[in-house]
């Protein structure tokens, strides 16, 4: 087949996007293109044709620019399946849809439910524009040929809106994260990777960082999302005991994991994360280390029920201090809890069993009737 993913927000490198999904319909001997708006430039990596329309000046110029940049490189090509990546995209999807062109929508988070929690809105504001996003969400997503969705819990929404509908988890790659470094070699720190915001739990986690009784550190690897937030992050007495280490890339990421005796994924209990599955949660997992995590209940069964990590409360950093002294202090449970997690990811959480899903629904989609 020949296959076109397409978005306006996500890095042309997206691990979910290039790293799974489209460098592995390459290896299965698919011509995949995928089309970014980054100002990076064409280039072809992985086996992947990645075509570039160029970057906008600004969110409300990306929102009202790239979607036609993108629809003019998507259509200009003979391609059986569109893949979307963003809500901002599914206008050109309807496009795409009257030229009988076969479209599916990735949905990576509940969209709708996602606008609730924006910080520079008012709360009135907020309601409305998420019942217009969730009236709009289900029109063109109805007429897509399928959809897509990152976890169980939005797959069970879109069923009502489209029966062809499927969850492919963003799971971990088997062994891209594994270390070499022996637990005994690790250090006295503990870890957070992804996207780093107000939201994400960064303040809490580095309040937590001026209660701990260990002599412990935190890596930070990504980038902030408000500056706000990173001005007030800087400005805690818990900075102190953070290496800010920046955006790294993959081998980056592992040699962090690598070092790390504990993971955090400490996300505030707002809609969107409550039923989330964040990906830094499994490669944490697959990297052989425990994780502290939100007390939310999906993540207390996968946690917990994995014996592979520590809840807590994502709004009380004593909570996590305490978390992390535990692991940093007990050196044989914390490494017996992340034996535990690479084990639940080789057996259950990890994207080979989902590349298959991937495979089986393109099939599916590809020998329907294009409406």
């Amino acid at each position: 087949m020949r296959i076109a993913h397409l978005t306006s927000v996500h890095a042309r490198v997206d691990v979910r996007i290039f790293h799974k999904m489209c460098s592995s319909l390459s290896v299965a001997g698919h011509h995949v293109d995928l089309i970014v708006a980054d100002g990076l430039g064409d280039e072809i990596r992985n086996g992947v044709t990645i075509v570039d329309v160029g970057a906008s000046r600004g969110r409300m110029a990306r929102i009202l620019s790239a979607p036609g940049r993108i629809y003019a490189a998507a259509a200009a090509r003979e391609i059986d399946i569109y893949h979307l990546h963003d809500p901002e995209l599914w206008g050109i999807g309807l496009r795409l849809k009257r030229k009988r062109r076969r479209v599916v929508f990735d949905s990576h988070e509940d969209v709708p439910e996602q606008m609730l929690s924006k910080p520079y809105l008012n709360r009135p504001t907020l309601r409305a524009i998420a019942h217009c996003l969730q009236r709009y969400e289900t029109w063109a997503c109805s007429r897509f040929d399928g959809i897509i969705a990152a976890t169980p819990f939005i797959r069970d929404k879109f069923l009502q809106i489209n029966p062809e509908t499927v969850d492919i988890n963003n799971f971990p790659l088997l062994n891209e994260l594994a270390s070499d470094i022996p637990w005994g070699g690790k250090q006295s720190e503990v870890c957070y990777v992804g996207g780093i915001g107000r939201i994400r739990g960064i303040l809490e986690v580095v309040q937590a960082m001026t209660q701990v009784e260990s002599r412990v550190r935190l890596n930070l690897c990504g980038k902030f999302n408000e500056a706000d937030v990173e001005a007030a992050a800087r400005g805690d007495e818990g900075w102190g005991r953070v290496n800010n280490l920046g955006f790294l890339d993959r081998l980056g990421v592992r040699e962090v994991l690598g070092r790390s005796v504990a993971g955090l994924v400490i996300f505030h209990p707002v809609p969107n994360h409550i039923d989330a599955q964040p990906n830094k949660m499994f490669e944490y997992m697959s990297a052989g280390i425990p994780v502290i995590a939100s007390n939310f209940p999906l993540w207390r069964e996968i946690v917990e029920g994995n014996g592979c990590g520590l809840c807590v409360d994502p709004m009380r950093p004593s909570e996590i201090a305490k978390a992390i002294d535990y692991l940093v202090t007990h050196p044989d449970e914390a490494h017996r809890m992340g034996d535990n997690g690479r084990r639940a990811v080789t057996e259950r959480y990890n994207w080979s069993i989902e590349e298959k899903k991937l495979m089986t629904f393109y099939e599916r989609i590809q020998s329907g009737s294009s409406t």
